[in-house]
């Protein structure tokens, strides 16, 4: 087992899952520099490590991310655009690998999901919440735009007009519509979170590792090409993992009427 136990971003690894938790309950797990650097570090780490089978995203206290560190901003005063891309730089780098990573990455949250940690919620391949979570990009609000990938992600979870919508007004959505709109996958009670977000992050885990990755990848990578590239990169991907022990693995598990135990190669 890894465990980072101290900071502002807690890493754990234990049996095959990575848990990344945003750790500044005070502050609502508003994000600043040393967090954003925190952040970094540790998506690099799990999604590096060949045991690691999933990443968890969640925060710790009353909050996932309440959004970016406003402090952080008005303390640098007419520096703030320098501010802005010394916090920006390492959380988009974050961001990048979470979606480079191989593992499938899953979003467990509550109470506020707001600005940035809306943003880093959307980056996410899947997200489970608290039936009483509350969403709000925000950025309006504070006279700027969107950062961490929102004005990518949004528009191709909800359409454009529904992301100019969420973005533009920054009304607050509850979970109940978000989870209409695609921005999350399950809603649980908030006192059951954990356990839910352990039994789906189990789940995933359990599947077999190359199928997660060719996943993941193919759906990430569509957007980009057009119909007869995907068909070829479908099958490419298929044939690998053809020849792959946990295909055959799986395929004696079916006929056997057992469960299959998959091993990654």
């Amino acid at each position: 087992m890894t465990d980072t136990s101290q900071g502002s971003v807690l890493l754990s690894i234990e049996a095959s899952i990575a848990r990344i938790c945003f750790n500044r309950p005070d502050a609502l797990n508003a994000i600043d520099v040393t967090t954003a650097i925190a952040f970094r570090d540790a998506v690099q780490a799990a999604s590096a490590d060949a045991q690691v089978r999933v990443i968890v995203l969640s925060g710790a206290g009353r909050a996932f991310v309440a959004g970016g560190d406003l402090a952080y901003f008005r303390a640098a005063g007419d520096q703030a655009p320098q501010a802005a891309r010394t916090l920006i730089e390492p959380i988009h780098a974050a961001i990048a690998g979470l979606a480079a990573a191989p593992q499938p990455v899953l979003a467990s949250l509550h109470g506020a999901v707001a600005g940035a940690g809306m943003s880093i919620a959307l980056a996410a391949d899947l997200a489970i919440a608290a039936d009483d979570t509350v969403f709000n990009m925000a950025y309006a609000k504070v006279a700027n735009s969107p950062d961490c990938s929102a004005s990518w992600s949004l528009p191709r979870l909800v359409g454009l007009r529904k992301a100019m919508e969420i973005i533009l007004l920054s009304d607050s959505l509850d979970a109940a519509e978000a989870l209409r709109l695609g921005l999350v996958n399950k809603l649980v009670p908030g006192a059951t979170l954990a356990a839910e977000t352990t039994k789906l992050a189990r789940r995933l885990a359990d599947s077999a590792p190359l199928a997660m990755r060719s996943i993941k990848r193919l759906l990430r990578e569509s957007g980009s090409r057009g119909l007869q590239e995907q068909l070829d990169a479908e099958a490419a991907q298929f044939a690998s993992n053809a020849g792959s022990a946990d295909f055959l693995e799986a395929l004696e598990a079916f006929f056997g009427k057992r469960k299959p135990h998959f091993e990654g190669r």
